[in-house]
């Protein structure tokens, strides 16, 4: 089995190395770093074309060497069947001239999210009966993460579920999806701040001693749901993969052509897929890095320094990516720089909220990553424009859209399409229409006078009753969560 390392060092608390089962069940590592694979392999792809994708996961996933369960894999990549099309579920649309828009939302909650943490839902929940034990699992969201974790979750066997979101901070219809979840292992809060308050929360509970020794008096283990957890991330590198063997199958390159990969980017788990699957040889030119005007990554991949220490987070018109701290260029920073500079790093981020790399460090960084951003404004005229070309972008992937633009004219490139419009109808509303509406009345013009069909998954939705409607502080979080794991037991 291939090992996996932790990112920043040991504190001697942590195991050194785990196995992938223990990593996916306990994904806290060392100095609150993350845990990641030691050892990534160069693979030849071409043997792989015409494989189905659950083929594909299989044949990763074992020469990774790192689920070599062929009975567990089998029933997680069972879930690919609840997609719109299970023997294509990340299907390519050309929509001009060397642009490939990768459609990675056609799972039950219409978002990429469903890609991973549909299967990773059943693989955990079968790692966690082998052991006869239960989890509580937390995770945080600025929109697309929670839905698709409680999706994935619900009525799941020994399986405590929490869900932290913004309060204001997603749109309403992933507000809906978490909110209107009725299976008993489900909690969802709203907090009163943003993404980053929710994801620092999260972190500091997995860390946090009395928290865990509460938990541990009910018989309840803690783990995490988010992309720090790499059982996230494996199953993040396999469409990066399978976009670009269907451009090799269908004739629009030939095997060993390069390409680009423009990946809206937040928390940098679905870029940190791609940037494993240039390291394993998939012939990737750039991964260009899109942002909007929370552009943090942007000024990072251009300049080397990671900032935030004046820096406020910004609501925008793509707010699953209204994020100041991206948590999985810390396993970026592991694969090119090692443990011991990536501690250093890290400490620097957390008790001065910056970071610099020197001038070498930054040119290793570019030679894998390009970025740039999209103000809110350039995004709505990108949503506009497309649709009146013919393809309709959520707000998240016209981002990626209008910097590919900038980079990349003359090679063939993927933009990784990560939520279906529906999600952000208001904002597609105001791009098409020039008027801002509510989800229901946008999606309903949308469909009367453009003839744009809604999913029942999302139509459904505006008739759910309302099952979780706590807002709650900072301070409030931990008690609120022990309270509820008692009421349940």
């Amino acid at each position: 089995m291939n090992s996996f390392t932790q990112t920043r060092r040991n504190d001697g608390l942590h195991p050194q190395q785990a196995d992938f089962k223990e990593v996916v069940l306990n994904p806290s590592a060392s100095f609150g770093g993350l845990y990641t694979l030691e050892h990534i392999p160069k693979i030849d792809f071409k043997p792989f074309i015409n494989l189905s994708y659950p083929e594909l996961v299989k044949k990763i996933f074992f020469t990774l060497k790192i689920l070599e369960d062929e009975e567990i894999l089998e029933s997680a990549l069972k879930r690919y069947k609840n997609f719109d099309d299970p023997t294509n579920p990340a299907p390519l649309s050309k929509i001009k001239e060397n642009f490939y828009i990768q459609e990675l939302y056609h799972g039950p909650t219409r978002a990429f999210k469903d890609m991973a943490l549909q299967p990773f839902g059943v693989m955990f929940s079968k790692f966690a009966s082998k052991q006869n034990k239960k989890y509580l699992i937390l995770a945080a969201t600025s929109g697309d993460t929670g839905p698709a974790t409680l999706e994935s979750f619900a009525d799941q066997k020994n399986i405590f579920v929490v869900c932290l979101y913004p309060k204001g901070g997603t749109s309403d219809v992933q507000a809906l999806q978490m909110t209107t979840q009725n299976a008993k292992n489900l909690k969802v809060l709203g907090i009163n701040g943003n993404f980053d308050d929710a994801q620092s929360i999260l972190k500091s509970l997995l860390k946090d001693e009395e928290f865990k020794e509460s938990l541990n008096q009910k018989q309840i283990l803690l783990s995490a749901a988010n992309s720090v957890n790499f059982g996230r991330i494996a199953f993040q590198i396999i469409y990066h993969i399978w976009g670009y063997l269907n451009l090799v199958k269908n004739k629009k390159i030939t095997f060993g052509e390069n390409i680009c990969i423009v990946v809206p980017s937040g928390n940098f788990g679905n870029a940190l897929g791609a940037f494993y699957a240039k390291l394993m040889g998939l012939p990737i030119q750039k991964i260009i890095i899109a942002s909007n005007a929370n552009n943090i990554l942007t000024e990072f991949i251009q300049t080397g320094i990671y900032d935030i220490k004046d820096k406020s987070l910004i609501k925008t018109a793509s707010p699953a990516m209204d994020i100041l701290k991206s948590s999985n260029i810390e396993r970026v920073l592991f694969a090119l720089f090692g443990s011991e500079r990536t501690h250093q790093l890290m400490e620097s981020l957390e008790t001065k909220s910056c970071y610099q790399l020197s001038p070498k460090e930054l040119s290793t960084l570019q030679s894998y990553f390009s970025a740039s951003f999209c103000t809110d404004t350039d995004c709505l005229k990108c949503i506009k424009q497309s649709f009146e070309d013919g393809y309709l972008l959520d707000p998240h992937t016209a981002t990626g859209l209008k910097v590919a633009k900038e980079f990349c004219q003359d090679i063939p490139t993927i933009i990784c399409s990560t939520a279906e419009w529906s999600k952000f109808a208001p904002t597609i509303a105001q791009a098409i229409f020039g008027k801002k509406l509510n989800d229901q009345e946008a999606i309903r013009r949308m469909y009367q006078e453009k003839n744009i069909q809604i999913s029942p998954l999302i139509e459904n939705l505006f008739s759910k009753p309302i099952v979780h409607n706590e807002i709650l502080n900072k301070n409030e979080i931990k008690s609120n969560i022990l309270k509820w794991l008692s009421e349940e037991k």
